[in-house]
């Protein structure tokens, strides 16, 4: 079965499809006769169809058709005009997770739209309104932005709720136990105002006012509520308000807090007693005095394995205090460092009262303080613990390792902080600043959700995802558009869709 061209008595030429039996050849299709190149490269190409479609038989010669498909192709490429790329897969994720996190509830897609573009592209509110229509089509005016933006800060509320429902359905959290911690955010201002306050800096801008946040996590990390403060405030003075608040939102009588040592006063303590809560807060041993310390010492030194806690009544409930090799050899290391930096400063006469390990001498000049040496040396491996918790219904090592899991909550700043970009801050007026630490708020649940699903960091999952574009081409000639995804999922890509599209 062929394509046959025949010269007909007029001298055009004739498109048959034709097959040769018994050494006869048969026509079974006359497709037309030609008068010019094209019409021939037309009824060549029929006659292929016919053989292919109607016949199941693919032509013996189809050179005809691949020249045909070459000219068409080039001449549809020549028509194809690039219009735009769009990173749809990943506003459609996040979208998605978002939505499975209960923040849909939230009547206000703007407030939803900056959340997500925040955990992709950390901006100002300008530039993220410029990536939301450049990569995704989504579109606001900057003045409706600016104008909708103070509104948001309403939901502080509504967002709290539903985190804690997530919390609750998801990591079975039930308030026994939270974990608190305090930072800075700065202002890229030299002005104070209201909430905008010079103060200690985390964040080592001295000159530059800030605001402080509190901020609880359960055992996970996963954000359940925050509070912001005036950027003078002593952190040791946030904890009680914040708890406070938490349980009448959430009609709860008691709880147990973990935060770390900056907590720590005996007002702070008796207060936090005094409304019915249980805590563990981490001790400031660098006031110890040498005295204590050689007791600690001695007493690990008679006592090693994991096995061993120092336990004994104080001022602030239950001293607890345990040694580890491992930070025994971290310490040592650190106090060598530090003693072989005052031993240069004071021979290059550069030394000052804040040099670790040197002391004003009688003479008016520095000197090594050797007692502190002493000291710095006689606790290296001992860290210790304050809790009013009954030590004979729960264990030290429970109050030890509730402690460590503080981390969660420094690494849920550190993402705020570097991921999230939540500083600096550019607004001015308070209400829009609650409105950017919200967006913040949302943007910190879905990136800890999704790394707490996935295994692997929330910058790991942004990458993936963004590599994934949506080209689009359209026919100058018809004014068809073409839109097809530009790179091909990876398998890893692919079981993580799965993996996010199972828990929705």
């Amino acid at each position: 079965m062929r394509v046959r061209v025949v010269k007909t008595g007029s001298a055009n030429l004739a498109v048959q499809v034709v097959y040769r039996v018994h050494g006869r050849t048969k026509v079974v299709k006359h497709l037309g006769t030609s008068h010019n190149d094209d019409e021939l490269d037309t009824l060549k190409r029929k006659a292929e169809i016919y053989i292919e479609n109607n016949l199941g038989i693919v032509p013996l010669f189809p050179e005809y058709s691949s020249n045909i498909r070459r000219q068409k192709t080039s001449q549809l490429l020549a028509s194809l005009e690039f219009v735009i790329s769009r990173h749809n897969l990943i506003y459609e994720t996040l979208l998605s997770w978002y939505t499975h996190l209960g923040f849909s509830q939230i009547p206000h897609p703007l407030l939803r739209d900056l959340a997500i573009v925040r955990l992709i592209e950390p901006a100002s509110k300008l530039k993220s309104v410029e990536f939301l229509a450049r990569h995704f089509g989504i579109n606001y005016s900057l003045t409706k932005v600016y104008r909708e933006l103070p509104k948001l800060a309403t939901h502080q509320e509504l967002a709290e709720q539903i985190a804690v429902q997530y919390a609750t359905t998801n990591y079975n959290f039930s308030f026994s136990i939270v974990f608190y911690d305090v930072s800075t955010l700065y202002f890229e201002s030299f002005t104070e105002s209201d909430l905008q306050k010079c103060g200690f800096s985390k964040d080592h801008k001295h000159g530059q006012p800030q605001v402080v946040i509190g901020l609880l996590v359960n055992e996970l990390g996963f954000p359940i509520a925050y509070s912001l403060f005036e950027g003078n405030t002593f952190e040791g003075h946030t904890i009680l308000p914040v708890l406070k608040k938490l349980c009448i939102k959430h009609k709860i009588k008691t709880l147990t807090v973990v935060a770390d040592a900056g907590m720590l006063s005996t007002k702070n303590i008796e207060e936090i007693m005094g409304s019915g809560f249980s805590y563990i807060v981490g001790a400031r041993l660098g006031k110890t005095s040498l005295e204590k310390a050689r007791e600690l010492h001695d007493f690990f030194d008679h006592n090693p394995g994991h096995g061993g806690y120092f336990i004994e009544s104080s001022k602030f409930g239950t001293f607890v205090a345990n040694y580890s090799a491992g930070r025994a050899k971290k310490d040592k290391h650190d106090r060598e460092k530090q003693l072989e930096k005052a031993k240069t400063k004071i021979k290059g006469k550069t030394a000052t009262k804040a040099t670790k390990f040197v002391q004003v001498t009688k003479k008016a000049s520095y000197a090594l303080n050797s007692n502190l040496i002493e000291k710095a040396e006689l606790m290296e491996g001992i860290k210790g613990y304050y809790t009013n918790l009954d030590l004979n219904t729960i264990e030290p090592e429970m109050v030890i390792s509730r402690y460590h899991d503080l981390w969660h909550v420094e690494k849920a700043f550190r993402m705020a902080k570097t991921d999230l970009m939540a500083r600096p801050i550019y607004h001015f007026k308070k209400e829009s600043i609650k409105a950017h630490l919200l967006v913040v708020f949302l943007s910190l649940c879905m990136g800890r959700a999704l790394e707490i699903t996935t295994n692997q960091s929330i910058a790991r999952t942004i990458a993936m995802l963004w590599e994934v574009e949506d080209i689009t081409l359209v026919d100058r000639k018809t004014s068809d558009s073409y839109t097809k995804r530009s790179a091909t999922m990876t398998k890893e890509l692919k079981s993580l869709l799965a993996m996010l599209k199972s828990t929705y």
